[in-house]
C-alpha cells in the first residue's frame, strides 16, 4: 500500500454535531470515528486511511467543530483551518441550511488555497437542502443522511469526480529519462544518518521506480564506485547519488554518464522544479545578516552532522563568506515571524509529505518573491556541479530551456 505521502488527503469540516464523524463512519462502513451527542467530541484532527473506489487509498481527516469557542476552542478551530493547505479535497458538512460566518470563512480559505470542495447537507431526512443552497453549490452538493445512507454512492462518485487526478495518479521519478533494460547506478552512503537496517525512503522509491520501468538498479556505497565502474557492463544510463557524496560521485562517474541526486529527483517529482531552477542561483546574492529558512518535512533524530541543521548551514556560510542567520522548521509547523523576514528558503526533498503539502508550504515565499531551492540542488550549486545535477531533466531546444 502507498505511504501516506502518496495518498490524497481529504479533510472533513463542519460545525460541532453536524455529523462529521458519523459521515466518516458512513463512508467507510466502519465505526472508526467517535460519535456522541455531546458537542465537541472531536478535539484534534483524526486521520484514517480508507479505500475509495476509483481513487484508491486515501486519508480522511476528521476535524474539530468550526464553531468551537473559548481559548481552547479557538486553538482547535485554527488547527483545523491550518489543515486546508495540506489537503487535496475538502468536505464541508452542513445541516438545516445553516451557512453563516464559520462556513463562509472556511469557503474563503478553501478558495484562497485553491482546494476543491464538496458540500454535504447532512441529516437531510429531517430537512433537505434549500433551493438557494442547491443553486449556490450546484454540482458539488449532496443531500445526505447517515441514517438512511441512500446517497452514499452518489457521495463517493462526487468525491471521485472532485479530487484532482494529480492527487492519486501514480507518477514516475525517472521513467521519462530511462528506457527498458537500462542500468541505473544508485550511490547510497551508509553513515550516522542512515536508518538502522534499511535505506531511506527516496532510495527505496528510486529502486521501485526503476524496476517498474523495466530497468535494472545497481546499488553501491560511494567507496565502491571507482572499482565498480571499471567492470560494470553495460554502462549506466543514469547515476543517482545522495547529495552528501555529490563531489565524490562527480569525480568518480565519467562525464558521459548523466549524474544527479535523489533530492534533485524529488525536487522535480514533488516540488516546484521551475521555481527551484530560478531560485537556486540566488544563493550567490546572500549577504551578511540575511536570514535563511530551512524547511524539513519530517521530524527525525538530529545527529551531530545533520544535513539540514548542520551541514547545509556550514556549507552555505563557507560558500557565501557571509554571516547568515538560519531558522529550521520541521514537519508542517508554522514558520515563525513573517515569510518576508527571510532572504532564501531551502526545502528538503519532501519524501514524507504530499506534493500539495510541499507546494503550499513554498507558496507564501514564492508569492512574496523570495527565492526557493531544495537540499540537493543547493548542495550541487555550492559544490560547483549544479549544471550536471539538473542536466538529466533539462532539455535544450533552440537556445531555450524546457522542462521534461
Amino acid at each position: 500500500m502507498k505511504g501516506s505521502a502518496s495518498k490524497p488527503h481529504i479533510g472533513i469540516f463542519g460545525r460541532r454535531n453536524n455529523g462529521k464523524s458519523s459521515l466518516i463512519n458512513s463512508i467507510t462502513g466502519q465505526d472508526i470515528a467517535i460519535v456522541s451527542p455531546t458537542a465537541g467530541t472531536t478535539t484534534d484532527p483524526v486521520k484514517k486511511t480508507i479505500e475509495i473506489p476509483g481513487i484508491g487509498p486515501a486519508v480522511l481527516i476528521d476535524t474539530a467543530g468550526m464553531d468551537d469557542f473559548g481559548e481552547l476552542g479557538d486553538k482547535r478551530v485554527q488547527k483545523s483551518k491550518a489543515l486546508i493547505r495540506n489537503i487535496d479535497l475538502a468536505v464541508l458538512v452542513i445541516t438545516s441550511n445553516q451557512l453563516e460566518e464559520p462556513e463562509e470563512d472556511l469557503v474563503m480559505e478553501l478558495e484562497k488555497w485553491e482546494v476543491p470542495f464538496v458540500v454535504v447537507h447532512n441529516k437531510s431526512d429531517i430537512e433537505p437542502a434549500s433551493p438557494e443552497m442547491e443553486e449556490r453549490f450546484a454540482g458539488r452538493l449532496v443531500n445526505y443522511s447517515c441514517i438512511e445512507e441512500n446517497n452514499r454512492e452518489l457521495l463517493i462518485t462526487m468525491l471521485r469526480q472532485s479530487i484532482p487526478e494529480s492527487a492519486y495518479m501514480a507518477r514516475s521519478l525517472v521513467g521519462d529519462i530511462i528506457s527498458q533494460g537500462d542500468l541505473v547506478l544508485l550511490i547510497t552512503p551508509i553513515d550516522d544518518e542512515a536508518p538502522e537496517g534499511r535505506l531511506i525512503l527516496p532510495q527505496v522509491q528510486a529502486i521501485r521506480d526503476i524496476l517498474d520501468n523495466d530497468a535494472i538498479a545497481v546499488v553501491a556505497k560511494e567507496r565502491e564506485i571507482d572499482a565498480l565502474l571499471r567492470t560494470l557492463r553495460p554502462k549506466p544510463a543514469l547515476a543517482i547519488c545522495d547529495s552528501q557524496v555529490f563531489l565524490k560521485a562527480d569525480g568518480s562517474v565519467p562525464d558521459n554518464i548523466p549524474l544527479t541526486s535523489f533530492s534533485t529527483v524529488l525536487a522535480r517529482y514533488k516540488g516546484d522544479f521551475e521555481r527551484y531552477l530560478e531560485g537556486t542561483p540566488k544563493l550567490d546574492a546572500l549577504k551578511n545578516g540575511d536570514r535563511v529558512l530551512i524547511l524539513e518535512s519530517c521530524t527525525h533524530h538530529v545527529s551531530c552532522d545533520d544535513i539540514g541543521r548542520v551541514k547545509i548551514p556550514r556549507w552555505l556560510s563557507q560558500f557565501t563568506g557571509a554571516k547568515l542567520d538560519f531558522e529550521v522548521v520541521s514537519g508542517l509547523n508554522h514558520v515563525p515571524g513573517e515569510i518576508t523576514d527571510y532572504s532564501m528558503v531551502i526545502q528538503c526533498g519532501g519524501c514524507m509529505i504530499t506534493r500539495r503539502q510541499l507546494i503550499n508550504r513554498l507558496r507564501p515565499a514564492i508569492e512574496a518573491g523570495i527565492p526557493v531551492t531544495n537540499y540537493g540542488m543547493a548542495i550541487a550549486y555550492m559544490q560547483g556541479i549544479y549544471r550536471r545535477a539538473i542536466a538529466p531533466f533539462v532539455d535544450k531546444k533552440n537556445g531555450e530551456t524546457s522542462y521534461l
